[in-house]
């Protein structure tokens, strides 16, 4: 009798095995993995960074730079005044909890992005290159795990909180993509069996039976990809390391010192994640696209970030991982320097700033600076493609090591960036 999966193409293929899993396993954990199929040249270890782990916040919307890292005091000076820290540096009004903590980061006041537009801004923000339609650029978790290896047997090497897409594991094969986490305080959702015990068994069982003859057939690296990616998420779902994503599990004392908001509970996570030894965390967080009523939405969100924020880096510095984790904030430009006629801030990719944190760079530091309007760089210009460069070195990759899509085409860690070397200890 003749074998009607001969016939499938290869997308017939790859929409037949997500089918399969989400049926007989009851997870769609899985279903993030259906967005790229390739596989690259495994590559050596890179050396020389001292962080184990890397956070990275993302602000998405675009952060206001004036109003947070880079406060002036002319014309553009927001609607609250710059405040004094523990460092030689000032912060925006804002930001009073940072203050504290500010002899623990180093803030970059000369980035300088060339689009304006979100999803493109936070696309280059995340991978180091600009879209484009014939490509899918992998994120710094799945170049970590590429260059790096696994973190465990069982607990995922990138995780992404609170954000949802994104471009995931690029042209790496799927099993380098991050695990997305849509609510922090519920977790990692859709990993347990709609079956239990013998009955998973014996489900597995019939799906490796089924599947035999079709695996035998087509020994392609598109479905080698995707039966790692099955059998990771298997161990997953029969490990203890499963409460690594369990907030519960935290005192009330330390969830209040987050805060109960979807970053405050994103950064504990994360914290958790590290803790347990997972590579890469991105965490993401909106409402930072204040066209309209700054104060108003600063005072929220702001004031949200600000004790999420310090937070992190306090607990980290208390449970002795803040050495080991480096700590990175971000967002796809800054606001323009200049308040609006809706008592707001528009798109200004041109001067705005990051943060980092541990892993190595230095603490009460800035580098780089803008004019006195925060409207150009005036000193050390740094490119998102160097912003990329740079947490790769902190990871220890090898960031001009060139790696082939399976197009054949190269690629490097940040698009070849330069590594802003200036910023670690």
């Amino acid at each position: 009798m003749s074998n009607p999966f001969k016939k499938w193409d290869a997308e017939s293929r790859r929409e037949f095995m997500l089918r399969t899993a989400k049926a007989t396993l009851g997870v769609s954990v899985l279903s993030h993995a259906d967005k790229v199929m390739a596989a690259a040249e495994a590559a050596p270890a890179g050396k020389g960074g001292k962080a184990k782990s890397v956070i990275y916040l993302y602000m998405a919307g675009g952060m206001s730079h004036i109003d947070t890292w880079d406060p002036k005091t002319g014309d553009t000076k927001g609607p609250k005044d710059p405040i004094s820290t523990n460092a030689d540096m000032k912060l925006g009004g804002y930001m009073t909890n940072m203050a504290k903590q500010a002899d623990k980061i180093t803030v970059v006041r000369s980035m300088s992005s060339k689009t304006g537009v979100h999803e493109a801004g936070t696309y280059v923000m995340k991978t180091g290159y600009e879209p484009r339609g014939t490509i899918v650029h992998p994120s710094l978790g799945s170049w970590g795990q590429h260059f790096l290896g696994k973190v465990s047997k069982t607990l995922p090497s990138s995780v992404t909180i609170g954000g949802g897409g994104g471009p995931g594991a690029g042209f790496f094969p799927p099993a380098l993509a991050p695990v997305p986490i849509g609510d922090p305080d519920r977790g990692l959702q859709n990993v347990t069996s709609s079956a239990n015990g013998e009955s998973f068994n014996k489900r597995i069982a019939l799906m490796n039976e089924f599947d035999s003859a079709f695996k035998d057939k087509f020994k392609s690296s598109e479905v080698k990809a995707y039966n790692d990616f099955y059998d990771e998420t298997l161990k997953l779902l029969k490990s203890e390391d499963l409460k690594a994503f369990d907030l519960s599990q935290e005192d009330t004392a330390t969830k209040e010192m987050y805060g109960a908001g979807q970053l405050g509970r994103g950064c504990l996570l994360a914290r958790r994640l590290v803790q347990n030894g997972v590579r890469f965390v991105e965490v993401v967080s909106g409402g930072w696209d204040m066209h309209n009523y700054i104060d108003d939405a600063m005072g929220k969100t702001g004031a949200a970030m600000d004790k999420a924020f310090a937070a992190l880096i306090e607990d980290l510095k208390r449970t002795g991982l803040l050495d080991s984790t480096l700590v990175v904030m971000g967002s796809e430009f800054g606001r323009t320097p200049r308040i609006n006629e809706n008592s707001g801030r528009d798109h200004f990719p041109k001067a705005y700033s990051t943060v980092f944190a541990g892993g190595g760079v230095k603490g009460g530091y800035v580098y780089g600076s803008t004019n006195a309007e925060g409207s150009e760089v005036a000193d050390k210009q740094v490119t998102v493609q160097d912003f990329i460069a740079t947490i790769g070195c902190a990871m220890g990759l090898p960031v001009d090591k060139v790696v082939f899509s399976p197009s054949g085409r190269p690629f490097t860690v940040g698009d070849k960036g330069t590594v802003v070397a200036d910023i670690f200890a």
